[in-house]
């Protein structure tokens, strides 16, 4: 009906062109050709001769692609060593764009911790930073305005490992027990060119081993589907064997016959970062590349969600302030202007919508329980 309708709209155009026209006495062939192609070509907009019955569902994931594409996506990757110590928590934003597609990168560069004789809570403050981030993200989301939330929090942690230690120490053990149930670990082996190829399989065989004994759950990959293409399978597999990931960083750009690599110049020859055969870094980026989305993903339906639980559960109220406003902070009635009690009235409003929604919450909590 709605193409029939639109039919007769575009018959109805050509009509009243053709009468001015035939009024001025000026028809010509080629207008009619031009008529009835834009009629066709606007008729078929919204036809599928070939699938009758073809609605348009399968338009969805374009219209999700363009939709995500358009807002841009955020990603938070945390780095934690204690090889390099830092003064404190340094945290460092970018945008990105590749081939059209936006991406707000955070990176937390974190404080070598374990230099000090007592280290007794020497990690807190990364892991009282990742949890301020869990708050801040609660707060937004249980706020009124939530169409613009910024999400800050740590997506993934590449945990470096000291390739000098034979293993992980006891220190890092008690650190990614305190930080698995929190963030995705990604167990990264550090200067790598440090070790030989048969020192380092050694070294990752020890280190995985000793993650397992300790019950420690760092970023599982996931399978790859029965229907996945198996250049991607063979990609997944490879990824998995080469966990932890022995890198070897470099800021130089070397000439290796005729190519630019970055790489590290030895006496007996040159690391180049970007060789699968001399370290796993392009490895270690296809992660990000391939998996970015799943780590988001495992971030706000295992993590957040996690957190969340524990939140509402323990305080039973919403992260905001609910505290009595009291006179000491106000003046006196008798001053008060009437946008400021137009502006208290509204907020105490907003306080208790806010306290009736979270008991809901709390209740519909309590029965899942």
């Amino acid at each position: 009906m709605f193409l029939n309708i639109v039919l007769v709209l575009n018959l109805a155009m050509i009509v009243i062109k053709l009468k001015n026209k035939l009024h001025d006495g000026n028809v010509d062939l080629h207008l009619l050709v031009r008529l009835k192609l834009s009629v066709c070509q606007q008729h078929s907009w919204f036809s599928s001769p070939d699938m009758p019955g073809y609605v348009g569902f399968a338009n969805l994931p374009n219209q999700i692609h363009r939709k995500s594409v358009k807002r841009g996506f955020e990603f938070t990757l945390m780095v934690v060593d204690n090889i390099k110590k830092t003064v404190k928590i340094d945290v460092s934003t970018v945008e990105i764009e590749e081939r059209g597609v936006k991406v707000r990168l955070t990176v937390v560069d974190t404080p070598g911790y374990g230099d000090a004789i007592d280290n007794t809570d020497c990690f807190e403050s990364i892991l009282q930073y990742i949890d301020d981030q869990f708050e801040r993200y609660l707060q937004d989301e249980s706020g009124l305005n939530r169409r613009h939330i910024v999400d800050n929090r740590v997506h993934c942690c590449f945990y470096f490992i000291n390739p000098a230690g034979h293993g992980l120490k006891p220190l890092d053990v008690q650190f990614m027990k305190q930080l698995h149930n929190k963030v995705n670990i990604v167990p990264v082996i550090a200067k790598a060119d440090t070790l030989t190829k048969a020192e380092v399989a050694k070294l990752k065989k020890k280190v995985m081993e000793e993650i397992t004994e300790s019950g420690i759950h760092i970023y599982p990959l996931p399978d790859s589907e029965s229907d996945e293409e198996d250049d991607y399978k063979e990609q997944v597999r490879q990824l998995k064997e080469s966990v932890p990931f022995a890198v070897v960083g470099s800021t130089s750009v070397l000439d290796v016959s005729g190519r630019k690599v970055r790489g590290r110049q030895y006496p007996w020859g040159i690391i180049e970062v970007e060789n699968p055969n001399h370290c796993d870094f392009i490895k270690l980026r296809c992660l990000l590349g391939t998996h970015m989305q799943d780590l988001t993903e495992v971030t706000q339906d295992v993590h957040y969600e996690n957190y969340r639980s524990e939140r509402l559960a323990k305080n039973g109220n919403a992260p905001v302030s609910t505290a009595p406003v009291t006179k000491k902070t106000l003046p006196p009635p008798e001053e008060q202007t009437p946008d400021m009690r137009t502006a208290l009235q509204e907020k105490e409003a907003q306080i208790k919508q806010m306290q009736e929604m979270m008991a809901k919450m709390q209740a519909q909590l309590q029965d899942k329980k």
